[in-house]
């Protein structure tokens, strides 16, 4: 997530590990959603709109260097509850690292360990593919 929110991905993967049913893992998730901090009205544009969601999902990336050692984060928001905090959970595994990380790291792996997988309609799983190929792109153009 963002330099100002703490939560880690190896938290959200140990909170999961403990909540028994998707009901309490869909309320976590929502909850991570709510503890990002909100875009300026002005960051909630068409160029930071995340083409292919359902739901509206915008992401603002910040990039500090240049080439594959470039460290990128981000910050996002969504109009939706459980996007918003899917966005959350893709923050929190992207934010922070550097460009090469990013390209080489993947994140449906990891959605696929969390179960969300089976429990995503296809329209926010797509969604989701989207906000990772968005961080992808950026973190290529940073190493570019």
């Amino acid at each position: 997530m963002t330099e100002a929110t703490t939560i880690s991905i190896d938290d959200i993967t140990e909170a999961f590990s403990f909540l028994d049913d998707w009901e309490e893992r869909y309320r976590y998730v929502i909850d991570l959603g709510k503890s990002l901090p909100g875009l300026q009205p002005s960051e909630r544009n068409e160029t930071n709109r995340v083409k292919g969601c359902a739901s509206n999902v915008w992401l603002v990336t910040h990039t500090k260097g240049a080439g594959p050692d470039a460290v990128l984060t981000f910050e996002g928001e969504s109009d939706a509850h459980i996007v918003k905090g899917l966005v959350a959970v893709t923050l929190a595994f992207y934010s922070g690292k550097r460009a090469r990380d990013i390209v080489e790291q993947d994140a449906f792996e990891l959605f696929r360990q969390l179960g969300f997988e089976q429990h995503l309609t296809p329209q926010r799983s797509n969604g989701v593919r989207s906000m990772v190929e968005r961080i992808r792109r950026d973190a290529r153009q940073a190493m570019a």
